[in-house]
């Protein structure tokens, strides 16, 4: 077999201008950004101008930038850096190189020394395998100190024809980055190095199912048929390792590794998968290739053929990545018949190591490079499910971080770590939710990981094969499956939403999950909320992940509100911002916030597959100006012909507050041909009814009031229509503080002439002052007196 060089070539543009190079005998230094320099030895002068694993460009717009040279050193000068280097051969040394920022950048130790590891804000690993609460991180992009670096001295070089080749031992590659704290800097300048993040196909923003479980075809399709009818929406379907036959020979291995489908199971795989799209369910199979091709398989003899393995004498086909033949072959006939009888995607399970038998090339990256490249040889959009590999790994999402103990340590850690993990530019983390083995069993644990999941990037219920691990909602009583059946359906409401972010990823750098310093970064406060972030650009997440006090029947997390007016997504209740404090939520509940002015549109139905929607429920929250662009494609071409529909609140303009959705530009092909608005407007005080407008002509509108949410709802009007809502006097709607605190006490464990006591106090205290010095006098404990405050003091304007 003769294999086609050319098959998984990558456009790549890695040499650098030649006017940002400054060379000097062994070293050269290339000026990429003002704030990002490229320095290399080599003993030889064999300088690197190949693509690599992890680097793609180099060829950045050349900078200004000044040269110094004298006989003793050199230097380079940017608006942003400025390096010193004492020439002197043998290579760099932290007393020949150093680079510092201009500007007095910081009071902290800014100056970078060669050789010295900056401790940065960290970035992510490779594996979540058995833990129970945290692992180490490797170190990130982000430095508070204000700089960061790539060494990409060990990376593998890509070659024209696309396949990698060792690089010399004797090379020092490192890439300096003093970004300061300007961390979406850093990212932008980032992915212009290594490449962008792919689009993902809209389906992978839905829920998955997944279960390490040898399910029959039957026992399949019975789960999903009830799931769809007691109203759980998932839009992927995980097959986990037994779709294919494990109970093997012994001398050809332990079963983990397999392609032939286990016909016992799934006696005619073809109709299972269609039977599944039907059902609106993209499917991935999962893969242990580590143990190659055994001759049981069904595909071995033609395989085998083509790679001239003697297979009369049933010699295995082993696993060898580095070989292009094999890697060929691998895809041709392992993968490419299954993805022609209806496999979507596959989830690459590698868990054997980063060794071959070429000196530092990493397995994992390369299935994940070749997969990818291969699962996109058509015009559908790629997309696999693996483990992470190191800087670069971006290219290849979704990422499989692994299998978790079930405890309350291990979802504490997942939302630091997924936030983190965008400090490299690592965007598509998928847990597995809930956890995946041993623990206890614990109904309000696994409710508020799968609230953390809805809000993370993929939301993948997952479990062990254990009888007692599987994670159906019904088997967690009553009130926590219509807790999780309303999170489920809200995961693929809020998908018009995630998507816009998904291509706001792509094409912007800007992750779906933020750590709160990334727009702070220099407030203090935004860097004690570890398990805290941004959402896209409308949301604040801060999920729940210790247990709730019984006493109040209440979950509790330390909160950072910058400045500003915010509002409770689910409640509609206000806080006024620039403050820490504790929110506290009951079991249904999780702190998501908005802010004055955001802008969130939904899906009003909650269907497996996730298409563009007919109905709408655009959320508007009062206080400020804001806009937003919704961005629609078909979801799946590798070329997307976006549309993009703004919609903008002016708060309090001439006239009133106006709120508008302008038609859709760009290409429109893949939306309904009409679409209805439910317009929810969060903490409007409205005493005029609005004047509403479709097209310019003003139009009777169905309204409704619920709390803090008034709602109007306009009938179905062709994709290219126009609205206008007008308020004459919306003013921001305060919290019902009254009511809010009858309705805690009324509910807490707490003793009668206590709760009489607090509610007396509040009701003539008549002041915030008098208020606080009663209560003060109580002697609350810590817990009451925490929840009240939140109450109390949310918002006081």
């Amino acid at each position: 077999m003769t294999p086609d060089k050319l098959r998984f070539r990558i456009e790549t543009h890695p040499q650098a201008p030649e006017a940002s190079q400054v060379i000097w005998e062994q070293y050269r230094f290339t000026v990429l950004t003002p704030q990002m320099i490229r320095l290399e030895y080599h003993p030889e002068a064999r300088f690197e101008d190949r693509a690599t694993q992890t680097v793609w460009n180099r060829n950045f717009d050349t900078p200004d930038f000044e040269v110094k040279e004298t006989e003793e050193t050199l230097e380079i000068v940017t608006t942003a850096v400025h390096l010193l280097f004492h020439k002197e051969r043998g290579g760099f040394t932290k007393h020949n190189l150093r680079i510092e920022p201009i500007g007095n950048y910081s009071l902290y130790h800014s100056t970078w020394y060669f050789g010295e590891q900056p401790e940065t804000l960290k970035g992510t690993a490779r594996t979540l395998d058995k833990v129970d609460g945290a692992v180490e991180l490797e170190e990130g992009l982000m430095n508070e100190r204000g700089f960061s670096l790539i060494d990409d001295s060990r990376s593998m070089i890509v070659k024209t024809d696309g396949w990698v080749e060792e690089r010399s031992k004797d090379a020092v590659d490192v890439y300096y980055l003093g970004y300061g704290r300007d961390y979406l800097g850093t990212l932008r300048a980032y992915h212009q190095l290594t490449g962008k993040t792919p689009l993902l196909p809209r389906y992978a923003l839905g829920n998955w199912w997944s279960r390490y479980y040898p399910y029959s075809e039957k026992e399949y399709k019975e789960l999903m048929n009830r799931f769809e009818s007691e109203g759980y929406p998932f839009s992927v379907a995980v097959i986990d390792m037994d779709w294919h036959v494990t109970d093997v020979p012994p001398e050809y291995g332990s079963g983990w590794t397999g392609y032939t489908w286990n016909r016992e199971l799934f006696p005619d795989p073809a109709e299972f998968l269609g039977w599944l799209h039907e059902k609106g369910l993209h499917t991935t199979l999962n893969l242990h290739p580590a143990n190659g091709v055994q001759p049981h398989e069904e595909m071995y003899e033609e395989m085998g053929r083509v790679l001239d393995v003697d297979t009369e004498k049933k010699e295995p086909i082993d696993f060898d990545i580095a070989d292009p033949a094999f890697l060929h072959a691998y895809f041709d006939y392992l993968h490419h018949p299954h993805e022609e009888a209806g496999v979507d995607f596959w989830w690459i399970d590698w868990q054997q190591g980063s060794v071959t038998k070429v000196p530092g090339l990493d397995p994992l990256w390369m299935l994940n490079h070749y997969h990818f490249l291969d699962h996109g040889r058509e015009e559908k959009r790629p997309m696999i499910f693996s483990r992470y590999a190191g800087l670069g790994s971006h290219r290849y999402p979704v990422g499989f971080s692994g299998d978790t103990v079930v405890s309350w340590a291990s979802l504490d850690f997942q939302p630091y770590f997924t936030a983190t993990a965008s400090n490299v530019g690592y965007n598509w983390w998928s847990h597995d939710i809930g956890g995946h083995k041993d623990g206890v069993k614990d109904n309000e644990l696994f409710v508020r990981w799968v609230q953390f999941g809805v809000f993370s990037p993929i939301n993948r219920l997952h479990a062990t094969s254990g009888l007692f691990h599987g994670k159906e909602p019904w088997r967690y009583g009553k009130e926590a499956a219509g807790i999780i059946r309303e999170f489920l359906q809200l995961r693929h409401r809020l998908i018009p939403y995630v998507y816009t972010m998904n291509v706001y990823t792509h094409e912007d750098d800007l992750p779906l999950v933020q750590p709160m310093y990334y727009h702070h970064p220099w407030a203090e406060e935004a860097y004690e909320v570890p398990n805290q972030y941004y959402f896209g650009t409308q949301l604040l997440v801060a999920p729940i992940t210790k247990k709730m006090d019984p006493t109040f029947s209440l979950g509790h997390v330390k909160v950072w509100l910058p400045k500003g007016i915010w509002w409770d997504f689910f409640t509609g209740r206000v806080y006024e911002g620039d403050q820490m404090m504790d929110m506290y939520r009951p079991l249904a509940q999780m702190p998501v916030l908005t802010k004055a002015g955001g802008i969130v549109p939904l899906d009003q139905t909650a269907e497996n597959e996730p298409v563009n929607p007919e109905k709408m429920d655009i959320r508007i929250f009062a206080g400020a100006n804001g806009q937003f662009k919704l961005i629609e494609d078909d979801g799946l071409l590798q070329e997307p012909a976006y549309a993009s529909t703004k919609m903008s609140l002016r708060w309090k303009g001439e006239g009133g507050t106006t709120f508008a959705i302008q038609k859709p530009e760009g290409n429109t092909e893949a939306l309904p041909q009409e679409r209805s608005f439910r317009l929810t407007f969060v903490g409007f005080e409205v005493k005029e009814t609005p004047t509403v407008r479709v097209n310019g002509e003003v139009v009777e509108a169905d309204i409704s009031k619920d709390g803090a949410f008034y709602s109007i709802d306009l009938p179905a009007s062709p994709i290219d229509s126009e609205y206008q809502v007008q308020f004459s006097d919306a003013a921001i709607r305060g919290n019902d503080v009254e009511k809010e605190l009858f309705a805690f006490l009324d509910g807490a464990e707490l003793p009668i002439p206590l709760k009489e006591a607090i509610f007396k106090t509040v009701k003539k205290g008549r002041t915030p002052a008098r208020i606080a010095s009663g209560l003060h006098a109580l002697e609350l404990d810590h817990q009451l007196s925490g929840a009240l405050s939140e109450i109390l003091w949310a918002y006081l304007a």
